[in-house]
């Protein structure tokens, strides 16, 4: 079973589910066990976190990380289908497509073990809504560590270097209550909510650009209010998920939205961008073995979503986001390109296997004493 072929099975388990989760988790498992990959599973929160290990104990040390779980999806987004270069469905580019290149390349990797010491690790909630804790967080609480992790977030075989920081807010928005027939009569807390959106866009840090991003992200994710039609509501909840740039506090941004009137901050999750030195050793090997597997440029890009890639960051690991082509996901015609799973594979095998020799370059040793992986 090759990774177009694995990436079909792992489309057709509904992972948006804790029972698909599982299941997709033991195929996973028992794959890697028939070809000699020996696979430990442990539990998150009921839900299996799996983990395996090849080539050679020490430093160089890596972590190959990628997550089974999917957003819901409609039932036929679970019958995969491919159209051309296209394999198309739910969780193909986020990120079943990449997982299974990951999983085929433990294979390749066993086969053959590198000098380097590699940790496969698959997460079953990187899309979950429980934002305060989640399992990358508690494997490095407990002292996961490498000396360099990927995870195979989809970026068109690029190598994101930088992520936008997650600031998500939930607020309380006051109206006053009215009969409905008499609208005029009250302050509708839902329309004024509306309102507050638009002039969280407008305000100042949401024009604010860097390097790689031009602006934050800013979406309304959920609005509430309202317990009878035939009232003006006076309360209204709204959850607004903001992606903030490299460079920006979030406190700062918190105190621009507390100037909005009528506006009470109920609860917030923070987590920080994502930023790894484009000059680290490991990203120009990375970049390197991109090119060697058939990619004609292979950039160091910023990426708009947040991933699991933090939890590495945040423990002194630098860790970057690494994925095949496609495009759609979470939407209704999510694709993978298939040649480019194979392209994953081999770059992230042959990766590996250069990364003694890329190391031992004196120019490499010196880069290192000076980014301390991370700029």
């Amino acid at each position: 079973m090759d990774e177009r072929a694995l990436a079909e099975r792992l489309i057709t388990y509904d992972t948006s589910t804790p029972d698909g989760i599982r299941a997709a988790s033991g195929f996973i498992k028992g794959w890697l066990e028939s070809v000699g990959v020996e696979v430990e599973a442990t539990e998150f929160r009921g839900l299996p976190v799996l983990s395996a290990q090849v080539g050679r104990p020490g430093s160089p040390s890596l972590i190959l990380h990628g997550h089974i779980d999917v957003v819901p999806g409609h039932l036929e987004q679970f019958t995969p289908r491919v159209e051309g270069d296209r394999l198309i469905g739910r969780g193909a580019y986020d990120m079943k497509g990449g997982l299974a290149a990951i999983v085929c390349a433990m294979k390749d990797l066993a086969e053959h073990p590198p000098d380097v010491h590699v940790h496969f690790l698959c997460a079953p909630d990187e899309e979950s809504e429980d934002l305060d804790h989640r399992s990358m967080d508690e494997l490095v609480a407990n002292g996961l560590r490498a000396d360099f992790a990927i995870t195979g977030e989809p970026t068109d075989l690029h190598v994101g270097v930088q992520a936008k920081g997650v600031l998500m807010v939930r607020m309380r928005v006051l109206g006053r209550a009215a009969h409905g027939s008499t609208p005029w009569l009250g302050d509708n807390a839902v329309l004024k909510a509306l309102d507050v959106f638009r002039r969280i866009e407008s305000l100042p840090f949401a024009r604010e650009s860097s390097e790689l991003f031009d602006r934050p992200s800013i979406n309304l994710g959920r609005l509430n209010g309202g317990d009878a039609v035939n009232k003006v509501p006076d309360e209204a909840i709204m959850a607004v998920d903001i992606r903030y740039l490299p460079g920006q506090e979030p406190g700062a941004l918190l105190e621009q939205i507390r100037t909005i009137p009528d506006v009470e901050i109920v609860k917030t999750f923070i987590r920080p961008p994502a930023y790894v030195s484009r000059h680290n050793p490991y990203v120009v090997a990375l970049c390197e073995a991109v090119r060697r597997a058939g990619q004609r440029e292979a950039m160091s890009i910023g990426r708009d979503g947040a991933s699991d890639a933090i939890s590495f960051l945040m423990a002194g690991v630098p860790a970057v986001e690494f994925g095949p082509v496609g495009g759609g996901h979470h939407g209704p015609d999510e694709w993978v390109s298939v040649q480019s799973l194979t392209r994953y594979r081999h770059a992230l095998v042959d990766f590996v296997h250069s990364l003694p020799d890329r190391l031992a370059r004196p120019g490499d040793a010196a880069l290192r004493a000076v980014d301390g992986g991370l700029a």
